[in-house]
This record gives structure tokens, sequence and C-alpha cells, in this order.
């Protein structure tokens, strides 16, 4: 009897348009604003149904063992939380590098959510996955919500934003940043002042920038020589820099065209492409949520 089945899952990067740490609570997890930006980069995933409730990963991941990786603790979290006695095969095409403030493990988490809530007609709401989400990680929501958003809070609160549909290079620097490490930085800035929603669209009034890019930058010298190289081809000031935790960077530009001239140019060390901006989430071409 053939198992139902889902293939090439899409689980695109997101990039921080600007990321502002406004303040620390009191359980010591940072407040942010930011907006969060999807990208035509995907890690992608295949999905087969199993009636014996067992979960597997179908492959290897570098430096990931099975029990650690954030794709099944999400099948095993909405298993749980379900009931269900179907399982799952999972088949994970890593393309995203870890490490890189591009959301890939967390992205990869929400469309195993998303993908496996249809396949085990489970019929939980976004509202339910994200908030399951929420307990593998402050990104995983975003991914599930499935467009652009002004991100506040922890980076659970979010608003629908309409961005610039535009062409970014990112660049990978080659270093590996850990998010808690960054976190923890006595120099980090914890009291830029809040913006509003309305602010964004109205650019000139605001510095967009990442208040966690001085720090990665003070321990990883390679992430600054990117930004710098890139700072050449700025249309505005500040459009090259570092997304989330780091340690990828980026710059936009306003078409393809433009984006494919300066990706030519970029340094054979570092590990580069090109990436258009997304509205929405290309999982919403295969799973209605």
């Amino acid at each position: 009897m053939h198992q139902p089945q889902l293939l090439n899952c899409p689980a695109p990067a997101k990039l921080n348009l600007f990321l502002h740490i406004t303040g620390r609570r009191a359980d010591g997890y940072h407040l942010l604003q930011s907006v969060f930006q999807l990208i035509d980069r995907c890690d992608s995933l295949d999905f087969y149904v199993r009636q014996d409730g067992e979960i597997h990963r179908l492959n290897q991941v570098h430096g990931v063992p099975e029990q650690d990786d954030l794709v099944i603790k999400a099948a095993r979290l909405l298993q749980s939380y379900t009931g269900t006695l179907q399982g799952a095969e999972i088949h994970l095409h890593k393309n995203l590098p870890m490490g890189g403030g591009l959301g890939g493990g967390s992205s990869d988490a929400a469309t195993t959510l998303i993908a496996l809530n249809h396949l085990w007609k489970c019929n939980l709401n976004r509202q339910t996955l994200m908030q399951l989400g929420l307990q593998l990680g402050a990104d995983v929501p975003f991914f599930i919500y499935g467009q652009n958003a002004f991100v506040e809070g922890i980076g659970e609160q979010m608003q629908a934003v309409s961005t610039s549909d535009q062409w970014f290079i990112v660049i990978e620097p080659g270093v590996h940043v850990p998010t808690p490490t960054i976190f923890s930085a006595k120099e980090l800035t914890r009291n830029t002042k809040p913006v509003r929603i309305t602010d964004f669209s109205n650019a000139a009034k605001v510095e967009w920038k990442n208040d966690m890019q001085a720090v990665a930058c003070a321990l990883h010298p390679e992430i600054a020589a990117v930004i710098h190289w890139l700072k050449q081809f700025e249309l505005h000031q500040g459009d090259a820099k570092m997304t989330g935790s780091g340690s990828c960077v980026f710059c936009a530009f306003p078409n393809e065209e433009a984006a494919k001239k300066v990706f030519k140019q970029v340094p054979s060390q570092w590990t580069s492409w090109i990436a258009k901006a997304l509205q929405q989430h290309p999982i919403n071409l295969k799973v209605n949520l």
C-alpha cells in the first residue's frame, strides 16, 4: 500500500533587514525589533508517512546528530501534541549554512510542522503551529507565519509588512557564530530606541542597523572584511550588513542585473550567492494552512 508523501518542501532562508535590541527581560531573553525578509534560497525536505509511529531522518547531516536535529524535534513535538499514531521518514537536503544568521534550522523545523500537520491530517491552524514552533526556537513561528514581518518581543510578535521586490548578494565568510556567544557579550548594545512599524517605510528617519554586528566583527574579523568589501556597492549607507547573529553578510540591489554585476566581483575565498526577495513562504503553494 502506497504511503502518503510530500516531496521538495521548501524551507527558505530569512534576512534581518535590520536588528535592534531594545532591552532585556528578567529571564535573560533579549527584546528585539527586526524586519524578517524571506528569500528564495532554501533547504528542501521530503516527507514519507510511516504507520508505526517511528520518526527517522533518512540522511546524515554533518555536525547534527539525528536526536539533536530541530526537524526530528519538530516532528516528535507535533506527534506528542496531537497524539497521532503515525510517524515519518524525513530527507533533509541542506543548502543553507549553519551559524549563518539565515534561520535555516528554524525554517527546517517550521516546514516540518507544516508538512506533517498536512500529511498526518492533524488540522491544526497556523496560530497553534506557531505556538508549538516557539517551543523549538524564537525564529520558528516566523517561518510558519509565512510572510515578511515586523517582529518584536523575543521574536514571537509579528505584523505583516510589505517589502521591496529587490535582490540580494549574500556572502558567507566561512566562520560559525554561536548565537549565545553574541547575546552574552558585555559589549552588546541592548538599549536601542524602539521604532514603529510605520517608520520602516520612512527609512530616512531611522538608522537601520544590526546591533549584533559590532560584537560579531570584533570576534571574527572575516565578517568585518566582508562588510567592508560590500560597502563600496551600497546604494544607501548601511545597506551592507550582517544578518541575525551572523555570520552571513548581505547587501540589497534594486534588480537582478545590478546584483549579478557585483556578484561577478566577489572574491573567490568567500562562498556567495544571489537571492531574490519573496513576499510569501513558497510552501504556501503546496499546503493550505
